[in-house]
């Protein structure tokens, strides 16, 4: 039989739980995305109708996220893509892409890799059509980015940590 006495809970969206309910489960909310920086670059415009040689394509990619208030976390998905043919640059894009997640129910020794995997995978699919049409408005085929293992990036930023730390240190 529940307990009358102790008052009603309120979750973190302002909704009523009862007290059975309090133990939040792991939840991640979309609160915002947006286009935080963009630059598309097309120094030989005009020039790429007529030309059938197939360009080198350079393509980066990093994950930042921070803290904000109140269990948010902004997330920064980075896109870089630079089309060359020989030492001539086609096009140039470059893409902040972000979103805001309110994180809930998980702890905070676990939060870290929810921030950098889940939350990028989640903007992933919005930076991709981005930098798409940015590609095709400037005249050239639509670059469709192929899915990105988020998981595999987490791991190998982390091993690159690691390394980093028990590497001695030089003198000089």
């Amino acid at each position: 039989m529940p307990n009358k006495s102790e008052p009603p809970q309120k979750s973190s969206d302002g909704t009523v739980a009862s007290a059975d309910q309090t133990s939040e489960r792991p939840q991640i909310r979309v609160r915002g995305q947006y286009v935080k920086d963009l630059s598309f670059e097309n120094p030989n415009a005009g020039k790429q109708f007529g030309n059938d040689s197939a360009p080198k394509i350079d393509i980066s990619v990093s994950v930042n996220g921070r803290g904000q208030s109140d269990n948010n976390h902004e997330i920064e998905l980075h896109i870089s893509a630079k089309a060359t043919v020989g030492e001539e640059l086609k096009f140039l894009v470059e893409l902040v892409y972000a979103g805001v997640f309110a994180i809930t129910g998980i702890p905070t020794d676990k939060l870290e890799p929810v921030v950098l995997i889940e939350c990028p995978r989640i903007l992933f699919p919005f930076a991709r059509r981005i930098v798409a049409d940015c590609c095709r408005d400037g005249g050239y085929p639509a670059l469709m980015l192929e899915p990105i293992d988020f998981a595999q990036m987490y791991m190998q930023r982390k091993s690159q940590a690691r390394d980093a730390q028990t590497r001695p240190e030089k003198t000089n």
